[in-house]
């Protein structure tokens, strides 16, 4: 694997320093990087107890923070576009990301449903025309859930989660709200809406129609919807494709030799049909994949011509979907000869570096950091508190993440089990490990790495997915802005 193009990091030294209950525990000074961005192998830090990484100078916020809001996030996780006022969290924000809508599979457009999607990922048509009407903007917000304390009527054009986001840009009118489309479960059509000129001109026509200009489709009984209902709620879109050119994302999903192609030109579409609108400045961004073979489909200087910002999905690089293992953390920053997985590329740094060695200007690119673990069970210690070791399945699923492997922050949090975590210090990445159960999970520690990373090579931010994964005290959503309290 050829990292020739990997990063050069700043040539210089830093302090580390660990405490545990309040004190000292442990402290090194880290050995330089070499030319190629990786870390000389330092010596491991074995801590088997709570630590806290302490960094000074502090790196201060990232100019863009952007953080994900899931459309389902209202129902079991009760996480509304309120909470994003009353815990603080859109206010440090700069964008946010209303994820996910469809594709309409015979219309090829922007469309709207009440249709659930499928559980099933071996299941290539039960995503067919799912959406999420109801949440979007049927639902009736009571005024104790409300962001503006008001209730919904039956009666008014605009409910659900798109009323509450109008209500929050109204007390944070510096917040730019998006629209993203698409996403792993959404991304099937992509490559026939991306196909041919008249395609990409009737999807994007169709998603300014219903999404910039709000006019939103009438459903069933429901009086919801109607001409303008939506307007002024989104500031732009989000391109969420995975992937052009790949088969690596969803089971079913269509692909073409020529979506590397027909990706770009999907973008500009909706550069050059946003523009037109006039009026005032509309905000484009993609979610980019951070895989090597992923960002070679791509003409990565053309893509980065047409938006304003890319969000590098630097995460879900291991997992429980490697069936047989070894355990591995899913967003390392940097590579190291001990992992397993040593040389094939998959680590933040070798993706950012990718992009930026391709020509897309570091202003305009964040990094992806996720707010879920990823894990296994059956995993011996090793001599390694789990770390690169051997496993015999996924995690049990959690009550709200609801899928074997992956847990949110919180439900980790309030199982106890983030109280006492490891760090690697090569990879910069903390994990757990509970005798059995191995999670990655990023923490403050990691967290402060990144933001450190981002500002010594002057990125444009950090991207956040999702809030929802976040607890309640926001520990992680102030770990990755920089914005405390």
């Amino acid at each position: 694997m050829d990292l020739s193009g990997a990063a050069t990091n700043p040539n210089n030294s830093f302090m580390d320093v660990y405490t545990c209950n309040g004190q000292p525990n442990q402290q090194w000074i880290l050995s330089p990087y070499d030319p190629t961005g990786t870390p000389q192998q330092p010596s491991d830090p074995e801590i088997n107890e709570s630590f806290i990484r302490v960094a000074t100078p502090d790196p201060g916020a990232p100019t863009q923070r952007v953080g994900y809001y899931t459309s389902w996030s209202t129902y079991a996780n009760a996480f509304h576009p309120k909470n994003l006022d009353t815990q603080g969290i859109a206010g440090k924000l700069t964008v946010l990301q209303y994820a996910f809508e469809n594709i309409d599979p015979v219309n090829l457009t922007c469309m709207a449903a009440n249709k659930p999607s499928s559980p099933d990922e071996n299941d290539p048509v039960g995503n067919d025309g799912s959406a999420d009407a109801y949440a979007d903007y049927q639902k009736i917000y009571g005024s104790d859930i409300s962001v503006d304390g008001t209730a919904d009527s039956w009666a008014q054009p605009l409910r659900g989660n798109f009323n509450q986001l109008k209500q929050l840009k109204a007390k944070y009118p510096n917040l730019k709200v998006l629209m993203s489309i698409g996403g792993w479960t959404y991304s099937k059509y992509f490559s026939d809406v991306a196909a041919t000129d008249a395609s990409r001109k009737t999807f994007v026509a169709s998603c300014i129609d219903v999404y910039i200009r709000g006019n939103l489709p009438q459903i069933g009984d429901d009086p919801a919807g109607g001409s303008g209902a939506a307007a002024g709620v989104f500031d732009g879109f989000d391109i969420d494709w995975e992937f052009p050119g790949s088969a690596n994302g969803h089971y079913g999903n269509h692909v073409s030799p020529q979506d590397g192609a027909n990706y770009t030109a999907l973008l500009a579409e909706f550069r050059a049909e946003l523009t037109a609108l006039g009026g005032r400045p509309y905000t484009l961004t993609a979610a980019l994949p951070a895989g090597p073979t992923e960002i070679g489909n791509l003409d990565v200087p053309s893509v980065a011509n047409v938006l304003d910002l890319g969000n590098v999905m630097s995460y879900d690089m291991h997992g429980a979907f490697e069936a047989n293992g070894p355990t591995n953390f899913q967003a390392p920053l940097y590579d190291t000869p001990a992992s397993p997985a040593y040389g094939t590329a998959f680590t933040a740094n070798d993706a950012i570096s990718r992009y930026l060695n391709n020509g897309f200007p570091a202003g305009k690119l964040t990094m992806g950091v996720p707010f879920y673990g990823r894990g296994w069970t059956g995993v011996p210690d090793g001599g390694q508190h789990g770390r690169y070791q051997s496993v015999t399945g996924p995690t049990a699923a959690f009550p709200y993440s609801q899928q074997p492997g992956v847990a949110d922050w919180k439900e980790l949090k309030a199982a106890g089990l983030t109280n006492s975590y490891y760090y690697d210090q090569a990879s910069r990445s903390t994990w757990i490990h509970d005798g059995t159960n191995f999670w990655s999970i990023e923490t403050p520690d990691s967290l402060a790495d990144k933001r450190q990373y981002i500002k010594n090579l002057g990125l444009g931010g950090v991207m956040i997915y999702s809030l929802d994964a976040d607890d309640p005290s926001t520990t992680l959503l102030n770990a990755a802005t920089g914005m405390g309290g």
